[in-house]
């Protein structure tokens, strides 16, 4: 069976730094891709950003370019999530999906894990 387990989320104050986990098991890791999307109260899911296991290639929305970093450690099975400067407008539940690379399909998600960013 496949998992997606996201944790990390917090309350923080503008300005701060967070980082999320997205631990995979039930796949083999190398062979995917997993990305991070966020859903704010209200509003419809977005992507966040997304990098291909196997060469490490990321992606991101303009949002969060330059503030946020995307990475992995294969031996863990983990994908991070690393949020800098964070503001207000950040404060979301934050979802790990697989697989989000081009021509993919968003098969397997997380259960989420709130941010909240205060003011």
């Amino acid at each position: 069976e496949v998992q997606l387990v996201e944790s990390g989320g917090d309350l923080v104050q503008a300005g701060g730094s967070l980082r999320l986990s997205c631990a995979a098991s039930g796949f083999t890791f190398d062979d995917h891709s997993i990305g991070w999307f966020r859903q704010a109260p209200g509003k419809e899911r977005e992507g966040v950003s997304c990098i291909i296991i196997s060469d490490g290639s990321t992606d991101y929305a303009d949002l969060v370019k330059g503030r946020f970093t995307i990475s992995s450690d294969n031996a863990k099975s983990t994908v991070y999530l690393h949020m800098d400067k964070l503001k207000p407008e950040d404060t979301a539940v934050y979802y790990c999906a697989a697989d989000c690379g081009p021509g993919s399909h968003l098969e397997y998600w997380g259960q989420g894990t709130q941010v909240t960013v205060s003011s």
